[in-house]
């Protein structure tokens, strides 16, 4: 009876997704053609006349009425074909293929740094509530939603690189001076750990810490809030006063 309810309650958001899903198409289609440019012109290159031009258009499909060329677009969104790169030429799922392993790894590394700084900063706030803990918790919450990561991240390379010169140059993923790890899973930090190169790790690990902190900022600020607002309710329920009229210590109420 559950799982049957569980079911149907994904099965609405899906249908409740469709409408925004079918609105992103659209939009991305219209804006597209919409934009200034002549995408055959740049693929041909400036030295190209009118008549190559033509043929390139009409092998991207350009030259067809526009109901006709958004059809094609949604077919080729169904197979998974995105398109090519107007500005590399490439396919464009290659290339988001190829960027997807330093995308995960950014994104992993903030994940584990803002659960390792958000929950024990939750508990801590819910322990001892109106105390510099509870107000340094609201602080860095505050921060975390209202700051755009854009500023942060600038903020953060103004302060540790150019003031501090702690971080090295936010340049790419390694420095010039490093060659990349021979790929396997495609995370540069775990690579240079399997490849026993300790020295190309700290690299690319000095240059995860930056983006890492900007986006961590961004999400431990809900982990910290749910974490202490739980932690508030649970300390304040009956298992828990129970459980210290019995004379257990705190420390092992809150942390059993």
């Amino acid at each position: 009876m559950a799982l049957g309810v569980k079911t149907r309650l994904i099965l609405s958001r899906l249908a409740q997704a469709l409408p925004a899903l079918a609105g992103i198409v659209v939009v991305t289609f219209i804006l597209t053609r919409a934009l200034p440019g002549d995408p055959a012109a740049y693929f041909a290159g400036p030295a190209a006349d009118a008549r190559s031009i033509a043929q390139i258009r009409e092998q991207l499909g350009l030259d067809r009425p526009l109901p006709v060329q958004f059809f094609s677009y949604l077919a080729d969104l169904l197979r998974g074909d995105l398109g090519r790169s107007i500005s590399t030429g490439q396919p464009v799922a290659e290339a988001l293929m190829q960027r997807l392993p330093a995308s995960l790894e950014l994104t992993l590394f903030a994940l584990l740094l803002s659960a390792l700084i958000a929950i024990p900063l939750g508990v801590a706030a819910a322990r001892r509530p109106d105390s510099w803990i509870d107000q340094a918790c609201r602080l860095l919450v505050t921060a975390g939603v209202s700051l755009p990561t854009f500023f942060t991240g600038l903020l953060l390379v103004y302060v540790f690189y150019f003031i501090l010169g702690w971080a090295p140059p936010p340049l790419g993923r390694l420095d010039l001076v490093y060659i990349s790890p021979p790929q396997v899973t495609g995370f540069f930090t775990l690579d240079a750990l399997l490849d026993r190169d300790l020295a190309t790790f700290r690299a690319a690990l000095a240059q995860l810490v930056l983006p890492a902190m900007t986006l961590a900022l961004f999400t431990l600020a809900p982990i910290a809030r749910m974490t202490r607002a739980a932690m508030i309710q649970a300390l304040g329920s009956e298992f828990i006063r129970t459980a210290r009229a019995s004379g257990l210590s705190e420390r092992k109420i809150v942390y059993s």
